[in-house]
């Protein structure tokens, strides 16, 4: 169920906002999501008519993202570190805790026993995961605020397996979206904010049929100031993982998803920031009505089962800095990467920012967005790079 704010103050300063813009367009039909974005900017912070509106251009909210994580598994044997997995994340801790919200990919479950739903016939080579209920209070230490449960592997021990990881995320403090109706809504100082998390991966938001979630992107958009969309979609491996597609994808002969239409359509929708994993490596991104995507942030902290060696090690951390209407400002990514058997760790060969922006000058050669040497990315003054 979606909360809704003020609605009264709602109502009123959207239908203010379309009157103005439609009398200044000419007649030209405003998008819904230009008309609510419009009005996030002067709708007050709560219902009490003696307290001021709050100018939301003004507010900043720095966003943190990683890609996939998975700790470890005593699934089919014990694959867990050494330290059960205290320092793991000690080499990022300090990066992601700097953010005011911290988002990450789990892959594989959070369960205390259990058996899969599929068949592994080979232990040493077993690409099902379940770790320890426990290990969701490694992830909260770090700073994870939300998790995406929309993936393959947030099924490998089927719906209970889900059900397992959301309790144990829950018991840590972290919210979490995936399955089909879980959307994380929560508040923080004068922002609401909501996730929705998408995948193939049955029972989840479908990103093969996004469309039809079109309309409640557009309630959420209402209902909060800023709404980030999660996506496991893009080809991977021998498929090419590394250049978007621009159309549908493919992976081990399933589809992934056209993951540009799906962002582009998110944001036109009014969703303010889309992050993207599934492929295991960096790809491009892109700043699109002001809006970041971030096309897959590749692996972040994998302990076992999942291959690190060469660009699949790379371990980027996504930072945007967003003001109160969800608006891009200016965003970096700052490159880790994993060396086993230790978790991410900074990289001053800056790796991962290498390759996104590389990809991002050949996948999107016409886009507005500035790169820099060290990281960071902006939309300049509207030239294309």
């Amino acid at each position: 169920m979606i909360k809704r704010r003020n609605q009264g103050g709602i109502l009123c300063g959207l239908l203010l906002t379309a009157i103005l813009l439609s009398g200044c367009s000419g007649g030209a039909k405003i998008p819904a999501a230009a008309i609510a974005r419009e009005a996030k900017a002067i709708i007050p912070a709560n219902a009490q008519p003696a307290i001021a509106p709050i100018d939301k251009t003004k507010l900043r909210v720095t966003i943190a993202a990683t890609g996939d994580i998975m700790l470890g598994s005593d699934y089919p044997e014990d694959r867990l570190p050494d330290d059960d997995g205290a320092a793991f994340l000690a080499g990022v801790t300090a990066e992601l805790q700097s953010a005011d919200i911290v988002f990450g990919n789990l892959e594989g479950v959070l369960m205390d026993g259990g058996e899969p739903e599929k068949t592994c016939n080979n232990p040493k080579a077993c690409y099902l995961f379940r770790t320890p209920s426990r290990y969701a209070a490694h992830l909260a230490s770090a700073g994870f605020d939300v998790m995406s449960l929309a993936n393959n592997h947030a099924v490998d021990f089927g719906e209970a397996g889900r059900d397992a990881s959301m309790r144990a995320l829950q018991a840590a403090g972290i919210l979490h979206s995936g399955r089909e109706g879980d959307v994380a809504l929560w508040s923080r100082g004068d922002l609401r904010y909501a996730l929705i998390a998408f995948s193939p991966t049955r029972g989840s938001h479908d990103l093969l049929d996004y469309e039809k979630y079109l309309p409640q992107i557009a309630e959420l958009a209402a209902a909060n100031d800023i709404v980030i969309v999660s996506f496991h979609g893009g080809a991977e491996g021998a498929d090419g993982g590394e250049r978007i597609g621009f159309g549908m994808e493919h992976a081990y002969g399933e589809k992934r998803g056209d993951v540009v239409a799906f962002a582009h359509a998110m944001i036109d929708a009014g969703a303010d920031l889309v992050i993207g994993h599934g492929p295991h490596i960096p790809r491009a991104i892109e700043i699109y009505q002001d809006r970041a995507i971030a096309y897959s942030l590749g692996n972040f902290a994998t302990y076992y089962g999942i291959s690190v060696s060469d660009t699949k090690g790379y371990a980027p951390v996504l930072r945007v800095e967003l003001d109160g209407t969800g608006k891009l400002i200016g965003g970096s990514v700052e490159s880790y990467i994993q060396v086993r058997p230790g978790g991410p760790q900074a990289d001053t060969r800056q790796r991962a920012w290498k390759m996104i922006s590389e990809l991002s000058r050949l996948d999107f050669p016409d886009a507005k967005i500035r790169l820099y040497p060290d990281g960071r990315f902006d939309a300049g003054n509207g030239e294309a790079l």
